[in-house]
This record gives structure tokens, sequence and C-alpha cells, in this order.
């Protein structure tokens, strides 16, 4: 019986994450201990918890080897969800291609390896690195702007990061994104997410600004989300929690975009108070 739970968040993140005032006050109201810790508090028991929740540890892409060696630790000592495995696959943006050998619609996607000259699509196009969060160090280029494009690519590949080329898609300036959640593989609610990524006039691009509204998903929507939650389930087991953003293709469909199952925002304000029961559901499950 889960009694006891962390909601683990990073010190620089305290007070930034919209799901915070409604998870864990709903997860009290049932019942349940919840204490609001960061990954890399160093006075932290993670044993005396019943389950460990990644919630806003938003930090890891800058500290990713630090922040694998907590999932393995947390994961040796208590039920750490999502389990490493499917945290691993998930930070990395190169499942867009795996997923697309099963045939689920991506938004197209070419990597570019550390060591490899970039290949740009026709018209305006994203670049963005594989493992990443928040769209810090996504750009967006005109074709104008292939050398900035490139020196982008440079200046992250010496970091060791690969990078991911995707064309801009039309649609996302007049649609947005629309993320769906789902909890133990059940779709629970979706909302309307509006990006305005960096330039390439940026001097060092960083976080995109958004805004994000309440929305109702569609049947074909939820199917493609549905398509990416089975194919993780078959690797890995059922996730507790996930979210899968989806934008428009040229052709008018559904595409996905990313897939967030290690720390992502679940979007509680815009799903009111029936996507807040069904979290609570999910994170107080056996």
């Amino acid at each position: 019986m889960i009694r006891r739970i962390a909601w683990v968040t990073a010190a620089a993140v305290r007070g930034l994450d919209p799901d915070e005032p409604f998870g864990p006050a709903a997860l009290r109201a049932a019942g349940i201990e919840v204490s609001v810790v960061d990954w890399d508090d160093p006075s932290v028991d993670w044993s005396s918890f019943d389950r460990v929740l990644p919630r806003s540890t938003w930090d890891y892409p800058e500290r990713i080897d630090e922040f694998l060696a907590w999932v393995d630790h947390v994961d040796a000592l208590t039920d750490l969800r999502n389990p490493p495995s499917l945290m691993r696959w998930s930070m990395d943006k190169h499942y867009l291609l795996d997923l697309a050998a099963i045939g689920v619609p991506i938004t197209p996607t070419v990597a570019v390896e550390v060591g490899q000259a970039p290949v740009f699509p026709e018209g305006p196009f994203v670049v963005k690195p594989a493992i990443g969060a928040g769209s810090r160090d996504a750009a967006s280029y005109q074709p104008d702007q292939y050398e900035l494009a490139e020196s982008h690519i440079s200046r992250l590949h010496a970091r060791g990061a690969s990078m991911l080329v995707q064309p801009l898609l039309p649609s996302v300036a007049e649609h947005g994104e629309w993320p769906l959640v789902f909890f133990n593989g059940e779709f629970s609610h979706a909302a309307s997410k509006r990006v305005a990524l960096a330039s390439a006039n940026s001097v060092d691009p960083v976080n995109g600004v958004g805004t994000n509204s309440p929305y109702v998903a569609t049947t074909e929507q939820v199917e493609v989300g549905a398509a990416v939650v089975a194919e993780v389930t078959a690797r890995f087991g059922v996730p507790l929690y996930a979210r899968v953003d989806l934008v428009r293709d040229d052709d008018g469909g559904y595409c996905v975009l990313e897939v967030e199952m290690v720390e992502p925002y679940l979007f509680l304000p815009e799903g009111g108070p029936a996507a807040v029961a069904a979290m609570v559901r999910a994170f107080t499950s056996g």
C-alpha cells in the first residue's frame, strides 16, 4: 500500500511547477503523506518513501550523469516511477526514430551525431538537442540561415550532444501543440500549448515562451497517443504517467513531436478536477 510519496523537484525550480499546487494537496487529501524534496538533496532518506515520483527535476539535462546515478540509486531502494529503463528511453529523442520504425507518425526528424555534417530540409526548420527539456538550446531557422544553424549544432556538438533537425511545420504557428496525458496506460486529458521558440537572432537560444489552455482531444489524436503508449508498454511495461505531444503534419493529420516520461508537466490546471482525480488514482495505485 502506498502511504508515503516523494514528489521530487529541483531547488532551482521550486514554486515554478504549475502542477505542484494541485498534486501534493490532492494526494494529502486522499490520506497520503507527501514530501516535496529536491532530487539532489543528500539528506533525503529515499528508502523511507513507498514511491518516488520525479515531477519537476528540470535541471537534469545539464547534469545527466549525476541524475542517472541518482535514478539507479533510488530505484535500488524503493519504487521509482517511471522506472529507469523507460526514463532513459524517454530522455533521448532518438526515440522518435524508434516510433517511426513501427509506423507511428512523427515530425520528420534527422539525427546529426557528433562529427556528422547536418543536412537541412527545405523551408524553415528547427535545431534541438536530442537530450533536452523546456525548449532549452532549441531554435528555429530560415532557409538562408544555414551558417547560423551549423554554428548552433557545432556549439552543442562540442559539448558532446547529439542534435536533431526537423522542419518547422507551418501548422505549429497556427494551431500550436496538443499534449495528451496518460495515467497507467489510459488516456486522461489533453491541453493546447503554444510555444514561441527562440529565433536564430537570439544570442543564446534557450527556453521557448508558451501559453497553455484546456482542450478536448479528438479521437484521432487519442489514437496516435495511445499507439505511442502501447509501444512503450510493449518495451518497458505500463507507464505510470506519460505525456505525448502532437502537432499537425503537412497533410492535416497528427504526428508526435515529443514523448515525456521522465518529469513531464501534467497540465493538471488545464485538465481540471477530473485530471487531478485521475492522477491521485494512478499515483496511489499498487
